[in-house]
């Protein structure tokens, strides 16, 4: 049997997504809240304050877990060797020096190599990494990085644009301001033109 026909014949491979983190103790979250209340003046016994223990130490939970997943790849049969593109990915995290959300969006390319991706994966992907306590600099990495290592593409490239709550609604309230981060590997980094490539096609 020819390679071309071993190659036609090769079935899906799945890599279980998920990383192991403390669970979230929602009625320790709970009573935190409570206290935090407390210590602002209001009273969570209150009418309007008596549920939002519970809702605040549910939406932390919610936002620090990611979905499970599986990263389906297929066999690369027909040799594509273009830049595969999902752009304006929506997503947001928590930043771990405020408690405040950042949000925006992830733009994910890859050069394939002998295999290609579930094209809805590099989304999960993002949320794999952006539901947790994090800096934007640091999520860029993850995304890039684990891309690499389970994918193994030619070149994986990841810029991320995200407007920081911490710094839009306190501090200096710079409101709309946007922060742009980026993370690039092998050809993607190497090589120029394939790098202008890239970040033109985030431009539209």
């Amino acid at each position: 049997m020819s390679a071309a026909l071993d190659l036609e014949v090769e079935p899906p491979t799945q890599v279980r997504a998920g990383r192991l983190r403390p669970a979230v103790d929602l009625p320790a979250a709970e009573r935190a809240v409570a206290d935090l209340l407390r210590a602002l003046g209001r009273d969570p016994d209150g009418v309007h304050l008596s549920d939002t223990p519970r809702r605040v130490a549910a939406s932390y939970e919610e936002m620090l877990t990611p979905r499970d997943f599986d990263l389906t790849t297929f066999p690369n049969d027909a040799g594509y060797d273009e830049l595969v593109l999902a752009r304006d990915i929506p997503m947001i995290s928590l930043c771990e020096h405020h408690l405040l959300p950042f949000r925006g969006v992830a733009h994910v390319g890859y050069l394939p190599g002998g295999r290609i991706l579930g094209l809805s994966k590099l989304a999960r992907v993002v949320e794999l990494f952006a539901r947790d306590l994090q800096v934007q600099e640091r999520l860029t990495m993850q995304v890039a990085d684990w891309l690499g290592e389970h994918l193994q593409p030619r070149g994986i490239g990841v810029v991320i644009e995200a407007e920081h709550m911490c710094m839009s609604v306190r501090g200096v309230q710079a409101a709309g301001t946007r922060t742009v981060t980026s993370a690039v590997r092998g050809a993607l980094r190497e090589n120029p033109a394939a790098r202008r490539e890239f970040l033109d096609l985030i431009r539209g």
